[in-house]
């Protein structure tokens, strides 16, 4: 079984690595590669658990640094793509308006972590934060959006799992 366990994850870990070297080779897919590389560790979350599913992430998170053409993207999976991990335990929250709240505050955060570590380090927060707040602020705004459609799209791909899995169990 254990032997099972790795080879799951290790091809999950190379499909989500292939997955992020996707975003700097075809043009528009910074942002849909980490959210398919994502999507990736759902089956090592449904069958392995956390732990599993975390290994796979941090494996996957280097991988990308290292192999992908596009650092944006191996950046945005390092700072967004554990969070399906998270995922199940704000599911778990009793109100829908505290599960929305955690969301955009986790969105929030992880953004404005990575961007303003990103544009720091470049030297561009004097540029970019200046004049231009109001576009910062909507950009901001589309990213949550997206993010609240992420989260749906992993929760619906997690509920696919389980009734395939459930389907083939009953056969």
């Amino acid at each position: 079984m254990r032997a099972r366990s790795l080879a799951l994850c290790g091809v999950l870990t190379a499909l989500a690595a292939a997955l992020l070297c996707l975003g700097g080779i075809l043009p528009g897919m910074v942002f849909c590669s980490p959210i398919l590389a994502m999507g990736a560790l759902l089956p090592v979350l449904e069958e392995l658990g956390p732990k599993a599913a975390g290994t796979t992430y941090a494996a996957t998170a280097m991988l990308g640094l290292l192999l992908s053409p596009n650092r944006e993207t191996a950046f945005v999976y390092l700072f967004f793509g554990w969070y399906p991990i998270l995922r199940p335990k704000i599911a778990a929250l009793p109100s829908r308006l505290l599960r929305l709240l955690a969301r955009l505050a986790v969105c929030n955060a992880a953004a404005l972590l990575l961007y303003g570590l990103l544009l720091r380090v470049m030297g561009l927060t004097e540029e970019l934060l200046g004049d231009a707040w109001y576009f910062n602020a909507a950009l901001l705004a589309m990213g949550n959006v997206v993010f609240l459609l992420t989260d749906s799209t992993l929760a619906r791909l997690t509920h696919i799992w389980h009734w395939k899995l459930k389907k083939h169990l009953y056969r």
